[in-house]
């Protein structure tokens, strides 16, 4: 198994032509607004009703949850910033779209999405974090940020005379958040007005490093952050494979908040005195992360703001399919962690609001098991156009009527591949059930078994421990529930074509599945 895969698809450039054929103009079909902020967590929402709901974070953002569907249910299949975003734009897993972490890359013949929309009549931009490196050449107009990007004075790559990605566009004295939105609207202003559009507006804010506005620097500076219990307390969270034995290896797992990891944790980097000693500089690192955090969610939710502003004055408000999500959740201080990558609950789940009158009723909420790779094909249909067969998500436009398919999924699959990179965390898969959790971590990279951490089981009652403090793996009374878990994480690693190829991993599954 390669880090990147190769996967050849021409197929499928011959599949648009008899799948998806060109649609006329037509005036009944909504135009769609994709907005996807990068690590906008659920708990960092008004609407959520999470502990910093009380905060206000997302007044504007949180009328599409009021005036439309809120998915309680929405998960990521891969915590992690380029395989989130392959997955969305492909409709498929990771195995499937070959991008297993970071350095992987869509290539223009496999960017469905756009390409599909664009052969239905609509007219395709995508601004702001690309993070996918090659062109996003299969939209009409694009103006992307370069990797991660800044979040002063951003650099832009876009449509020139020169080969990809030479041709760029400065906005000198701005915030990333400002300028995105602004080119946005720029291009919405000019575009064809004869045609639907669909645009994909994507957010730098608020990844890591939290730089705001500097508007916001006041934002909260007077109000203590409210913290979840599992800051401190750990209980029966976590296993062998995430604690070490007789938590031999807390120093070493997972990237903190607290001082507890010995090479990177956020009191480091928000520069907290050194000498001081616990919990003072754990609460101290905490409330400085999360103000720096939500000045940059300040910032979204004001120019989420102008964009309504702007479709409102253009009577566009009500004919367009409003969605917004984060790439994924987020760990604000959770189990002592930052980041993300876990399949733990803040990290897995994904927000996902939909605001579209002529088809969602106000104040809806969605409890069904959506996960990204869902994305795609809803949009599609959305849009007229019927889902191609080499898409392993589904479409849940008929829930957003009210309708919910008695065949839909019970058990949504997660993998995380970036074994002991960047943050610390083991390789590892799972399945989520609306009652159970379900997690195997294996410990080994993609290719070989270098740096192989201890494999364990987790299992969590995500009924009666929503918050994960009791890994109920061993507790007798779960014996029927753990076996029917594997039985399902079996069949739908088989079924989404997941298994494995590396000789390694596969030992380790052979030997550990049972234990």
């Amino acid at each position: 198994m390669k880090d990147m895969m190769r996967i050849s698809r021409p197929a499928y450039l011959l599949l648009f032509a008899f799948l998806c054929p060109a649609l006329p103009a037509q005036q009944g079909r909504p135009n769609i607004l994709f907005i996807m902020s990068d690590d906008h967590t659920s708990q960092a929402f008004g609407v959520y009703g999470s502990r910093l709901a009380k905060l206000n974070p997302t007044p504007v953002i949180d009328r599409l949850g009021k005036e439309g569907m809120l998915f309680e249910n929405c998960f990521c299949n891969n915590s992690i910033c380029t395989p989130s975003r392959a997955s969305i734009l492909t409709g498929q897993y990771s195995q499937a779209n070959g991008v297993l972490t970071l350095r992987g890359r869509i290539p223009p013949a496999r960017q469905f999405l756009p390409a599909l929309m664009r052969k239905a009549g609509y007219l395709t931009a995508m601004v702001g974090k690309w993070h996918l490196k090659e062109e996003p050449a299969a939209f009409d107009y694009y103006k992307v940020l370069p990797g991660q990007g800044k979040y002063h004075d951003p650099i832009f790559r876009v449509q020139g005379k020169l080969k990809w990605p030479r041709n760029t566009v400065s906005h000198k004295g701005q915030h990333s958040s400002d300028a995105i939105t602004d080119s946005s609207l720029a291009w919405l202003r000019g575009r064809d007005k004869s045609k639907p559009f669909f645009l994909m507006h994507h957010f730098k804010a608020p990844h890591d490093m939290f730089d705001n506005a500097r508007r916001y620097d006041s934002y909260l500076e007077d109000v203590e952050i409210p913290e979840p219990e599992s800051l401190y307390k750990r209980g029966n969270h976590g296993s062998v494979a995430t604690r070490g034995v007789n938590d031999s290896l807390l120093r070493e797992i997972g990237t903190s908040v607290s001082k507890r990891h010995i090479q990177r944790n956020m009191g480091k980097h928000m520069k907290v005195d050194q000498s001081l000693g616990e919990p003072e500089y754990t609460k101290l690192s905490y409330q400085r992360y999360l103000k720096r955090y939500l000045r940059c969610v300040k910032g979204v939710d004001d120019n989420v703001g102008r964009l309504f502003k702007y479709l409102e004055a253009e009577g566009l408000m009500d004919k367009t399919v409003i969605i917004y999500t984060g790439d994924q959740g987020f760990m604000l201080g959770e189990h002592d962690y930052i980041d993300k990558r876990w399949m733990y609950e803040e990290s897995m789940r994904m927000p996902l609001l939909v605001r579209y009158p002529p088809m969602i009723k106000a104040g809806s909420r969605n409890r069904e098991l959506v996960n990204n790779t869902d994305f795609a094909p809803t949009i599609l249909a959305l849009g007229g156009v019927k889902t191609p067969g080499f898409m392993q998500g589904r479409s849940f436009s008929e829930m957003l009527r009210g309708s919910i398919p008695g065949d839909w999924r019970t058990a949504t699959y997660y993998r995380y591949w970036m074994h002991m990179a960047h943050h610390w965390n083991p390789a590892h898969f799972g399945i989520r059930t609306k009652k159970h959790k379900l997690i195997f971590y294996y410990g080994l990279p993609i290719t070989g078994s270098e740096n192989a951490t201890l494999p364990a089981w987790e299992l969590y009652d995500m009924e009666k421990d929503p918050h994960e403090m009791n890994n109920v793996y061993s507790d007798p009374a779960y014996a029927g529930a753990r076996e029917k878990l594997k039985d399902e994480l079996k069949r739908v690693r088989r079924e989404l074509k997941e298994e494995d190829s590396s000789p390694a991993i596969n030992a380790v599954l052979e030997k550990h599945w049972e234990s």
